[in-house]
């Protein structure tokens, strides 16, 4: 396989949640100042816990490197749209912490209430290989590990020469053949040192590294070629070869992928273009996260593990194993949940404050809030887009989607907006782009070819996954709101005209059997045409909320189908599963505190660690359901703003 396609490097990033301290009582000239606002409010429920409220408000930034600089990347591009972001250094780069001025906050989206009453201590959540390590949990409750590069045995499989006996430049030419990418109808390869067995090779490795194409052989001047060319037109790429897969193997090859700061569709894009198959071959049970090392499981229609085990060679970011055969794809919702292993350093709190969180976290759990990754990372949230798709106001979403706006941009992109607004010309705005596939790019290629009249027809050009995005941050924003007025007005108890469900069906909990729920049973709506609202003040709450935004929780069906919101429920307090923790002393802050699945496979011993260091790390680890962010459990053992906004003001280090 040709392995000239170079996984960028990883850069770590991390995130230092500090919580400014002073020394006897005098606050040190380099430490932020704040207003601290705390509300408790006795919440009546048998455990006596109470609920704090915290805003808080830095004066001001102090950064001791204010030239600090992260290049921001776009997701799912090629690797020459890679480079063009990596080289782009237009203008002066502004330090991250000032562009991060126009970034979100966890109050901006609703999330101000804690559950716990322990005091908060300072950490820092290094988003990097060895301090952020996500593993799935399939539906039969088993969690993945990669533990095996074994292949199946198969007398059907190809040999080992199949990978090698092509030239770099047959596969290319190959490949533009297989995806019609010039005139030829043809490829032939001349057959050196030819024998049968060599002929055999060649065949097969040109039919299993390039589906769609056919071969047989024939002389030319005495010479043996083999000639490759297409087996059915267009449609034999969409289709993996069906006639060369022996009955008795399942179709589905299921692997588990460990990743490194890849999210799961940018690296089945990457699979895609190394097996030379199209992407949706592929399933999966869930997205994971980007700057994490993550573990799980997919499955590829018609791909030998043989073929899928040689990419291990070619592929710095991946490592594919603990491969088989099964008659069914994965599909999108059938996991459990994620295992997290998490590791937060240079931590603060004493012994006892870090007992009473972890105790906490195991026992109440805390607020099942939508992270702040479900937002967006610029001046303009993506609910504000979500509500613009809603209230049908599509000059609107045009308009925050391209408009200039401040804070962490790329160059060109800049220079695109500029563009934008200096002369509302789409195809103008579109040269100043190199990288097209961007939200920005894909929505002026739309305006170019259905025109300024048509915007619902050219924001349909972007991906429907992109654009139901948009809404489902407005419902996220909604619920995150509600549910810190809900624990403001009622506190950690279940109360009548709360929202339990049962056989999947929402039931209002009435005055007589509020004894036999606790906050744990308690869900809340996200807005649609098909739930129903609490029957206490925040069942008018919502209402409020929509009809300040102009939209009406009677009528969420939009004149659009895919807009149209049917609504869900969600549980309003999470208790993590298989919670356990340990504090650990450690000299170097580079060092990994585990080892990985990886590092295991690899044979790599454990880091040995001083019983005395000169830091502390809380080493955590926590079961999640889907859909449930791990930020959001870690925000409530620190007490402490997750934004990457709010960490920034506080003291933001990019290891470069």
């Amino acid at each position: 396989l040709h392995c000239a396609l170079n996984m960028e490097t990883v850069e770590m990033t991390s995130v230092s949640l500090k919580r400014p301290r002073s020394e006897d009582g005098v606050a040190n000239a380099d430490e932020i100042k704040r207003q601290k606002i705390s509300e408790k409010s006795k919440t009546g429920n048998n455990s006596g816990q109470s609920v704090e409220t915290v805003t808080e408000q830095p004066e001001k930034s102090l950064l001791e490197d204010t030239k600090n600089e992260i290049i921001l990347t776009e997701e799912g591009e090629e690797q020459e749209d890679q480079e063009l972001e990596d080289s782009d250094e237009d203008g002066d780069p502004e330090s991250f912490a000032d562009m991060m001025k126009h970034g979100l906050t966890e109050s901006d989206v609703g999330i101000t209430k804690f559950v716990s009453s322990h005091k908060g201590f300072s950490g820092i959540l290094k988003e990097r290989y060895s301090d952020f390590v996500v593993h799935e949990i399939g539906k039969d409750g088993r969690v993945s590990h990669l533990d095996d590069f074994s292949v199946p045995v198969d007398d059907e499989d190809p040999s080992e020469e199949t990978f090698t006996v092509l030239s770099d430049e047959d596969k290319k030419r190959l490949e533009e053949l297989q995806l019609f990418k010039n005139k030829e109808t043809s490829v032939a390869i001349e057959v050196i040192e030819d024998s049968k067995e060599k002929r055999t090779i060649i065949h097969q490795a040109i039919k299993s590294l390039f589906p769609g194409l056919e071969t047989k052989t024939e002389d030319r001047d005495g010479k043996k070629y083999i000639i490759a060319y297409h087996a059915a037109g267009k449609k034999a790429l969409a289709n993996p070869r069906k006639h060369s897969w022996p009955k008795s193997r399942g179709s589905y090859c299921h692997f588990v992928l460990y990743k490194e700061n890849k999210d799961t569709m940018d690296a089945i894009n990457v699979l895609s273009k190394f097996l030379r198959v199209k992407p949706n071959i592929f399933s999966y049970m869930g997205t994971k996260d980007k700057r994490a090392i993550t573990v799980q499981e997919i499955a590829v229609l018609r791909i030998t593990a043989q073929r899928l085990a040689h990419l291990n060679k070619c592929l710095m970011n991946f490592k594919l194993g603990n491969f088989s055969y099964k008659n069914h794809p994965l599909k999108l919702g059938e996991l459990q949940g994620n295992h997290f292993t998490v590791v937060l350093r240079n931590i603060t709190g004493t012994d006892d404050q870090i007992e009473q969180a972890m105790q906490s976290l195991r026992e109440t759990g805390f607020i099942n809030y939508y992270g702040m990754q479900r937002f967006g990372t610029t001046a303009v949230p993506t609910y504000q887009i979500g509500r613009a798709i809603l209230q049908n106001n599509w000059n609107e979403v045009m308009d925050l989607i391209l408009k200039p706006r401040p804070g962490a941009e790329k160059g060109y992109l800049v220079k695109c907006r500029e563009e934008w607004a200096k002369t509302k010309d789409p195809a103008a705005a579109l040269k100043k782009l190199p990288v097209k596939r961007c939200v920005e790019g894909q929505l002026l290629r739309g305006l170019s070819k259905y025109g300024m009249k048509n915007i619902i027809s050219a924001f349909g050009i972007i991906p429907r996954n992109n654009r139901l995005m948009y809404i489902h941050s407005y419902q996220s924003f909604v619920w995150n709101n509600m549910v810190s007025q809900r624990i403001e007005e009622y506190g950690l108890k279940a109360v009548p005209g709360d929202l339990i469900l049962k056989g999947g069906t929402a039931v209002h909990i009435g005055e007589g059997d509020v004894d036999n729920y606790t906050i744990h049973d308690v869900v809340m709506p996200l807005p649609g045409f098909d739930v129903v609202y609490p029957k206490h003040k925040i069942g008018e709450a919502y209402k409020e909320m929509l009809v300040a935004d102009n939209l009406d929780i009677n009528n969420m069906r939009h004149k659009i189908r895919d807009y149209s919101l049917s609504g869900a429920y969600r549980k309003i307090i999470i208790r993590p599963q298989n919670v356990n923790w340990e504090v650990v002393a450690y000299d170097d802050p580079r060092i990994p505190l585990f080892n990985t699945d990886l590092d295991k496979l690899q044979g790599k011993p454990l880091p040995v660690l001083p019983t005395d260091g000169k830091f502390r790390a809380l080493k955590m680890a926590f079961s999640l359901p889907p859909s449930t962010y791990a930020t959001m459990a870690i925000r409530e053992v620190l007490k402490m703003d997750t934004s990457i906004k709010n960490q920034t003001q506080l003291n933001t280090t990019w290891l470069r």
